[in-house]
């Protein structure tokens, strides 16, 4: 019984799963499968692109779950709606999904040894669903005049740009005034060598206006002490960052976000 009211699947992504004919069990999370089949939660949290360590800052632990314990109903109605409220940002901020890819997913998460490389591959979406996001915030307040699939003009002259270096750009009278770098994936060994080359990436839209905003979105488990002190000795560099869960989880850090962004 699929009751998404309690469950904290919100009607705009449970309307779009079932109207391009997805079963729901692919992607919301569901108590009665959390508790009876013991690879779900590791499934299911992988889907919403959140680290065991964002679980247990949230006091919802999935370790012990992961590794074939069974979760209590109480436990298991707390993950499945946690888990829901993100897995329904992203579907609402995916402007098209696949069917068949969530099949591949569900098919690679089953097997522990194939996680690895499924985590990277699932966060190197997390570049497109931030993109969707500012797409939806400019569409909702009407700031859009022209867009084509690598620009879009606003009502306030400035031009966004999709692209390398940055991955988004905010640009007015051909001077970059906001850049955007986003890091996906969640390899720890490739952590430190991603934000190096965010900084330098970030340094030279610097050196192009030293007054431009520059802002770094990457995964919480990217954010080990290393990392962290590194970005602190380069605030020059980066002026702020935020974890991809607090954009999509935290409605106070998305409106900051937002508002640096003047959008």
């Amino acid at each position: 019984m699929w009751n998404i009211d309690e469950l904290s699947i919100s009607q705009k992504a449970w309307n779009k799963v079932i109207h391009r004919g997805i079963k729901p069990v692919v992607i919301f999370a569901h108590p009665d499968i959390l508790q009876n089949i013991w690879y779900a939660v590791s499934y299911y949290r992988m889907l919403a692109m959140v680290s065991q360590k964002s679980m247990n800052q949230v006091g919802l632990s999935s370790k012990r779950y992961e590794d074939g314990n069974t979760p209590e109903p109480k436990a298991a109605n707390a993950i499945a709606q946690h888990l829901n409220k993100i897995i329904s940002i992203l579907i609402e901020s995916d402007e098209e999904i696949d069917a068949r890819e969530f099949d591949i997913w569900r098919g690679m998460a089953a097997g522990s040894q194939a996680q690895g490389s499924w985590q990277n591959n699932k966060g190197d979406k997390i570049e497109s669903v931030i993109r969707n996001i500012i797409l939806h915030r400019l569409r909702e307040k009407h700031l859009i005049v022209s867009e084509n699939d690598f620009s879009l003009s606003l009502n306030d002259d400035r031009i966004i740009t999709f692209s390398d270096e940055p991955d988004i750009g905010f640009y007015q009278d051909g001077k970059i005034v906001t850049a955007i770098e986003i890091k996906g994936g969640i390899d720890k060994a490739a952590v430190l060598e991603r934000i190096g080359a965010t900084i330098k990436s970030l340094i030279r839209a610097k050196e192009e206006n030293p007054d431009a905003i520059t802002i770094l979105i990457l995964q919480s488990v990217s954010m080990t002490a290393q990392s962290i002190n590194d970005l602190q000795i380069n605030q020059n560099a980066i002026n702020y960052w935020f974890t991809m869960e607090e954009v999509l989880k935290d409605k106070q850090n998305r409106e900051a976000l937002f508002q640096l962004l003047h959008i």
